[in-house]
């Protein structure tokens, strides 16, 4: 790992955004790295765009991450891909949820929703590092639709395979998730580990 690790997450409200950046901060901490962090809720209530900004390292002063600086880009929601992937490093990582919630301006016809091969393009021209998730049908699969940010982190969590283990991020996972949703989000860590091995 580099000195400092940036990453950012970011999805729409209701899309478990701020849970997954609780549980990314907390696996950090249990790493053994001084972990910060700085949310941006917006209108996540109404469906609007949530991001995280969060960074690892030895000592970080300051939770905030400049445009072109993010090592990891974690999205759950396709088009806020394209919102954030300026603040993407040359040659990032990007790890990009494939829901797809059109925001009003498409609904009303004022604007067309990106297709997949123009998220892939636009991405692209920043980083080949680019993954892909099917993270619907995995949580769906799991038993139930809204763990799929929890494959988006089973995917990013691969990249930490030598520091932090599967089961510390399980650790933190039943930390975060109510009981009853405890094991369908342990299966859907675990799927999304594995389509990215």
């Amino acid at each position: 790992m580099k000195e400092i690790t940036n990453f950012l997450l970011a999805g729409v409200g209701g899309q478990g955004t701020l849970l997954a950046s609780n549980v990314l901060a907390h696996i950090g901490v249990k790493a053994g790295f001084d972990v910060k962090k700085a949310e941006v809720h917006g209108m996540a209530q109404r469906g609007g765009s949530v991001s995280s900004h969060m960074r690892w390292g030895e000592k970080i002063y300051s939770p905030l991450i400049g445009r072109g600086e993010v090592d990891y880009l974690v999205v759950f929601e396709k088009l806020e891909a394209l919102r954030y992937v300026s603040m993407l490093r040359p040659g990032g990582t990007a790890i990009v949820g494939n829901m797809r919630i059109p925001p009003l301006s498409v609904s009303s016809g004022d604007d067309v929703y990106p297709g997949d091969e123009e998220v892939r393009r636009i991405v692209g021209e920043v980083t080949d590092d680019f993954h892909f998730v099917p993270s619907m049908r995995l949580a769906e699969e799991a038993g139930n639709v809204r763990a799929h940010n929890i494959v988006v982190l089973g995917v990013l969590s691969n990249f930490f395979a030598e520091r932090v283990p599967p089961e510390t991020w399980l650790e933190v996972i039943a930390e975060w998730v109510p009981q009853k949703f405890l094991e369908v989000n342990r299966q859907a860590f675990r799927m999304g580990r594995e389509i990215s091995q």
